[in-house]
């Protein structure tokens, strides 16, 4: 009998920067203590757990302190209401952008304004419904997080015993038609993908089960420059079984997208290590995404 060996790569995670539970350091010292080689932290709107980690000497290349790092970044778009296909938002993930982009780092504080103003307006909604957790969200909120959600809200609701589990909280208030939610504003699609692409990034459609039935829409995604697509996905709530990750494979390579996969791992209840049951993306995932996000070679005038 063999033993299948370990998942080393992640191309979609959170850090406590955006949505996640733990520090970026902690996060990557439980990547390290895994085994991982190559990841990418994804927090949403913002490359500052990987500024985090670059500042610290970490992940330039695969080592004993750790897997090598990609940049990377999760965009949650917002589709128009003429948008032909049923869905109010799609999520892009823009892997090996350049931190220094300027115009993506305009785009991303940008809709870090927007998250916060939606943030707020969430909070709001819980006072008027009686559920006022200003004071213990202060308390709880990670110090450093830059872009706040909706499961920092389902975090305290569970710590005062106003739901079982985010998923519970979620049920009860925060979801679409649920009394709390705030309907998102912020990037479309085209925007998100244009700013990733400039960026020099790999703009990959993230855990998204009905791409197979909906060709179109990728048929318009990647007429405005998106290149990849979260095929091997293994996201705590809904991982791709393995027929689904094989056709979306295959549909992938067809149509000439970059495939990625993760775990989409928040730190909800489980350790890093405990997320990667199961998990595993396929070596030649990581080296088709590297030379993917690598400059083209000079070629002599």
């Amino acid at each position: 009998m063999t033993t299948p060996r370990r998942n080393r790569l992640d191309f979609h995670c959170h850090s406590s920067r955006s949505d996640g539970v733990l520090p970026p350091l902690e996060l990557y010292a439980q990547m390290r203590e895994f085994g991982m080689r190559l990841v990418s932290l994804t927090d949403h709107d913002t490359l500052d757990g990987y500024r985090e980690l670059r500042a610290e000497g970490l992940g330039e290349h695969p080592s004993p302190a750790g897997p090598q790092l990609i940049p990377g970044v999760e965009i949650n778009t917002v589709l128009a209401p003429d948008w032909p296909f049923p869905r109010d938002e799609i999520h892009v993930l823009g892997l090996g952008v350049d931190p220094e982009d300027a115009a993506l780092e305009s785009a991303l504080a940008t809709q870090r304004a927007l998250r916060r103003e939606r943030f707020e307006s969430i909070l709001g909604r819980l006072r008027r419904l009686g559920v006022p957790i200003d004071d213990e969200l202060a308390r709880i909120l990670p110090e450093g997080t830059a872009s706040a959600g909706r499961p920092h809200v389902a975090r305290v609701l569970i710590d005062l015993k106003l739901a079982a589990s985010v998923d519970d909280a979620f049920e009860r208030y925060l979801r679409r038609g649920a009394p709390a939610y705030v309907p998102r504003s912020g990037l479309g699609p085209r925007d998100a993908i244009e700013a990733i692409r400039h960026a020099g990034g790999v703009a990959s459609l993230a855990h998204y089960p009905d791409t197979l039935d909906r060709p179109a829409l990728l048929d318009r995604l990647m007429e405005w420059g998106l290149n990849g697509l979260e095929v091997h996905y293994f996201g705590r709530h809904h991982a791709f079984p393995p027929e689904s990750r094989r056709r979306l494979s295959a549909f992938a390579a067809e149509r000439g997208l970059v495939a990625t996969g993760g775990t989409d791992y928040h730190g909800d209840g489980m350790s890093y290590a405990e997320a990667q049951a199961g998990a595993l993306v396929p070596d030649e995932v990581g080296e088709r995404l590297l030379a993917a996000i690598r400059p083209a070679p000079a070629t002599a005038g």
